[in-house]
């Protein structure tokens, strides 16, 4: 279900709609960072960079301060909310077409906000803070939302696994790579530096986590061979690697799972039934990246999920 409501929510970080809205406000949007921290911080009102990096977690901090540090003199919070939905109505009317307004549209919509609904938020801070925001009248701005509180649910809870498993911020990075969910090159979007990639990767190793590679004290080296200054080189999970990524993932799922027990499991294919057609159109436009640090690829294979 995550995979089938991923790309309803993200499609607002890539959709051109939003970059005008971004516009609009004064965000630059020769890159999409500069709108992404505040259209996803948004709900949890003027917090600062550090909140902000806590809470997305894989993030360089650097990066979050260099964006964030004037998101709100450049818009409030409550401005780049009206925004963002100006934004998601403008995109999904176009994508969707005649599917807005639609019986089907509409009964995916009333599905998921109940499954929404049921969330306990409790402890889970951007799922909380999304859960709050008052609901549209519109089903497919309903939809929206109602995944938008679904996947930082999910985010909150993946957080707290890999906490409890010992895993920092740019560790999860090198550890996700490292069991072959992205190429190294993808992670280089949270712009940590080679050093601090070869650093991590050090600290992993010397848990048993990954294979040894290049060293920190080399990795000032790898930086300058990269075009970017990003970190380069593959890296490898050994077995316990695998293993304890795996128990991530595992009690991410768990913690992602109550919600989703008001359904029963004929609801649950009526529902993906009716996402199925949505997400192909938003997958078709092309404006979701093949490959993400999310590890979800965007090849639907419908009787696989």
């Amino acid at each position: 279900m995550w995979q089938l409501l991923e790309p309803v929510h993200a499609v607002l970080y890539y959709a051109p709609e939003a970059s005008e809205e971004a516009a609009a406000l004064g965000f630059a949007i020769d890159e999409r960072w500069p709108s992404y921290f505040p259209y996803r911080a948004a709900p949890l009102g003027e917090v600062d960079a550090q909140t902000v990096s806590d809470l997305f977690y894989s993030f360089n901090p650097a990066m979050v301060e260099r964006y964030m540090a004037s998101a709100w003199r450049t818009a409030t919070p409550e401005q780049v909310l009206a925004a963002r939905r100006t934004a998601m109505d403008g995109v999904l009317r176009r994508i969707l077409g005649d599917r807005i307004g639609s019986p089907e549209l509409e009964q995916a919509a009333r599905m998921a906000r109940r499954v929404a609904e049921a969330a306990d938020v409790t402890g889970r801070p951007m799922a909380a803070a999304n859960a709050a925001l008052p609901w549209p009248d519109e089903p497919h701005l309903v939809l929206w939302q109602a995944a938008t509180i679904l996947r930082e649910h999910r985010g909150d809870g993946h957080i707290a696994a890999l906490r409890a498993h010992d895993i920092g911020p740019i560790e999860s990075l090198v550890s996700h790579a490292a069991v072959g969910a992205a190429p190294v090159d993808v992670f280089a979007s949270r712009q940590w530096t080679a050093e601090q990639w070869a650093a991590a990767r050090d600290r992993l190793a010397a848990r048993g986590l990954v294979d040894a590679g290049e060293s920190a004290g080399d990795a000032r080296e790898a930086a300058g061979r990269s075009a970017d200054g990003g970190h380069a080189g593959e890296v490898r999970a050994t077995e316990e690697g695998i293993r304890v990524r795996a128990a991530v993932e595992k009690r991410t799922d768990e913690l992602a799972a109550g919600p989703w027990d008001l359904l029963t499991s004929s609801e649950m294919k009526e529902l993906a039934d009716l996402l199925m057609p949505i997400v192909l159109d938003i997958v078709g436009t092309g404006l979701l990246p093949m490959q993400s640090t999310l590890g979800i690829g965007m090849n639907y294979d419908y009787e696989r999920i």
